[in-house]
């Protein structure tokens, strides 16, 4: 169990690591390219050696991608899936190049369309980014379930991992997500309910990271607004209920919290983190 934030590649993506190891992260996150999806800069061996040796220099163990912010997989609009798969394509071929154990996504919007139709055309478009053989690994981001939202819930999740066998794709659970979507994590009661139920649906299988994120807006209130660890709806008692649940104990955790206090929401989930280690 490791706990780092997504931090800026302002000034070069190979900056990462020291920004990261500035704030206590062991594990970090990144975009490879603007967020909305811009141009992105041209990925170079000497770029990824150089990325690689502050890795190691600042004792950070591995870190991911994020695609970004405008992927609609279940778009009627056919340039904006085709550009979707391609965002996610590159992703996944940027990743392999700088050694990223995982690009994560989330999938869109059904908007118009009816659930079964768009998760239908979700699983097909996803099928067309495998191409190519990609070192890095994909994972589907739990979404918080505003509007027609796809992949909100555990059923949304286990449809895709059951219609995706045997290609290389997992699972990012956020816990400002998971809360807004009606998965109570406020205790260790509810937290152990909630990733029974998990279990159950989707299977651990398939689970490999974690986003963690308090939450501003209560339980099942389907939005999208993330707070520093125990100052949200969640709470401190719900942190420490994940630190304890001896299941999630071999995934790393990312924080996404405001830069204000990302390196103090570090500092409280490593001491919940030893805290459980005494237990």
């Amino acid at each position: 169990m490791l706990f780092g934030a997504h931090v800026s590649i302002a000034g070069g993506i190979e900056k990462a690591p020291e920004r990261a190891a500035s704030i206590g992260c062991e594990v970090f996150q990144i975009f490879s390219r603007p967020p909305q999806g811009g141009n992105a800069v041209k990925i170079s061996e000497a770029l990824a050696e150089a990325l690689r040796a502050n890795l190691k220099k600042h004792n950070q163990k591995e870190f991911y991608i994020h695609t970004p912010y405008i992927i609609n997989l279940a778009s009627t609009d056919e340039r904006i899936r085709g550009n979707s798969i391609r965002l996610i394509r590159e992703d996944l071929e940027r990743g392999s190049m700088l050694g990223a154990k995982y690009v994560m996504t989330h999938l869109g919007s059904a908007k118009e369309l009816d659930r079964a139709t768009a998760n239908k055309m979700t699983v097909e478009n996803l099928k067309k980014v495998f191409d190519g053989d990609y070192k890095t690994q994909l994972l589907i981001e739990i979404s918080a379930g505003a509007g027609n939202i796809i992949g909100a819930s555990f059923e949304d999740l286990a449809y895709f991992m059951e219609n995706l066998k045997g290609y290389k794709i997992g699972i990012c659970l956020d816990t400002a997500h998971m809360f807004a979507s009606g998965y109570d994590l406020r205790n260790g009661e509810a937290v152990e309910a909630t990733f029974d139920l998990f279990d159950k649906i989707v299977g651990f299988k398939h689970l490999k990271l974690f986003h963690l994120n308090d939450s501003k807006i209560d339980l099942g209130e389907r939005k999208d607004r993330h707070d520093h660890i125990g100052d949200g709806k969640i709470g401190i008692a719900g942190f420490e209920a994940l630190a304890q649940d001896k299941r999630l104990q071999k995934f790393n955790f990312i924080c996404e919290t405001e830069s204000d206090k990302v390196a103090e929401d570090i500092k409280i989930m490593k001491k919940l983190r030893e805290k459980s280690h005494l237990l």
